[in-house]
């Protein structure tokens, strides 16, 4: 068993684990941690709809410490999903109107595109889980292509700052990273009009007429590759170890719709994001129990994807699942308008590394994995 619900993250397998704690409490006090638990998916979506008592971010700590009144900060601070102000709210209806008005199709086809570009630059496989689906982004953002290997790298170094588990090397990178970041986006956004089809030509369509000028939403944008960057490396890769595990998959995984549902259902079966936090601006009672204000609440979301009040089987790697339902991409306000985008790069990238690894799945499977050392991400390092 994992000594702590954050040592499950990056456990051999957690679900045991978090199948006891839902036995437990609705809101089970942690002091190690230092902090309220939830695991069972009714109290997670109460937790998760409080809104106004239970924050993103602690209400003295916008930014982390480590990080404010850098480069990496400015970032930070201005994304609507780390933020809870209404000036962070006033580029959200946008970002979510563009996501929700692209065309897959063409993601899909873009992004197998730039799947094999960086099949080409020949690294280890547990690198490319991240270049495809942050390479295709950058892409559809409207970055030109032989830019690609740069933005990568910047957004590897850029989403450090993010993590409490940087080194102070690994922050300064980071504040590297994001002001060549933003350069580039503040170049991208200064052309007379963006690149038709791209992302930022359809966000600013649906913005302001004075978006291409703000920090804010460019920093957004910055943010969309951040999100893409860890969460969805680890949704393709535990959806490689899926099928690694259960050979059955195989023949679903050669069309496209297969390799959807196969990804969705890794979403719900072994999310990438384990876990998040909420932080109590107020007073608040949860599933009974008083929460006081300044006390944190651990959010358990892949053991909510597995409560069986939330879903019929839930240890079962079902792709057809009907009614699948999870939480791995948050919920309420606070939801990611980005997963059908996840979903979809993911299973693009996992279209090209069954093509190029298919023949040593079993070879990989025996080699074994570990995962990404991390408080709430579940990314395997395939050895």
């Amino acid at each position: 068993m994992p000594t702590d619900p954050i040592a499950a993250a990056t456990h051999a397998d957690p679900y045991p684990y978090y199948a006891a704690l839902r036995e437990g409490p609705p809101l089970a006090w942690n002091e190690k941690l230092r902090a309220w638990v939830a695991s069972r998916a009714d109290v997670i979506e109460q937790v998760l709809q409080a809104h106004g008592a239970l924050r993103v971010r602690p209400v003295a700590e916008p930014v982390p410490s480590a990080i404010v009144g850098s480069p990496a900060g400015e970032v930070f601070g201005h994304l609507v999903r780390m933020n809870d102000g209404a000036a962070h709210q006033a580029h959200r209806p946008a970002l979510q109107r563009a996501l929700a008005g692209l065309d897959m199709d063409a993601v899909y086809a873009s992004a197998l595109q730039v799947a094999q570009r960086v099949q080409q630059q020949e690294q280890p496989l547990s690198d490319t889980l991240f270049s495809i689906p942050v390479q295709s982004v950058a892409h559809l953002l409207g970055f030109a292509d032989d830019a690609l290997p740069q933005v990568d790298r910047w957004m590897r170094d850029f989403v450090a700052c993010l993590s409490p588990l940087s080194t102070p090397e690994q922050l300064q990178h980071a504040n590297t990273a994001a002001s060549e970041l933003m350069a580039r986006f503040e170049t991208l956004a200064a052309r007379n009009a963006p690149r038709h089809g791209t992302l930022l030509a359809a966000v600013l369509a649906e913005g302001s007429g004075d978006a291409p000028l703000s920090r804010s939403l460019l920093a957004n944008l910055a943010g969309l590759l951040s999100q893409t960057c860890d969460a969805t490396a680890g949704l393709v890769g535990n959806s490689l170890i899926a099928l690694m595990r259960e050979a059955s998959l195989l023949p679903s995984a050669r069309t496209r719709s297969g390799l959807q549902a196969i990804v969705e259902e890794t979403a719900r079966h072994d999310a990438s994001v384990q876990n998040t936090r909420r932080f109590a601006a107020q007073a608040v009672t949860i599933a009974g129990t008083d929460v006081a204000a300044g006390d944190t609440v651990l959010v358990l979301l892949a053991s909510a994807n597995r409560d069986p009040a939330f879903n019929a089987e839930p240890d079962r790697f079902m792709p057809l699942r009907e009614r699948r339902r999870m939480l791995g991409f948050g919920h309420g306000m606070h939801a990611c308008p980005g997963q059908a985008l996840a979903c979809t790069l993911a299973a693009a990238s996992l279209h090209t590394l069954l093509q190029q690894h298919a023949a040593g799945l079993e070879a990989q499977r025996l080699g074994g994995w570990s995962y990404r050392p991390s408080v709430n991400g579940r990314i395997p390092v395939f050895h």
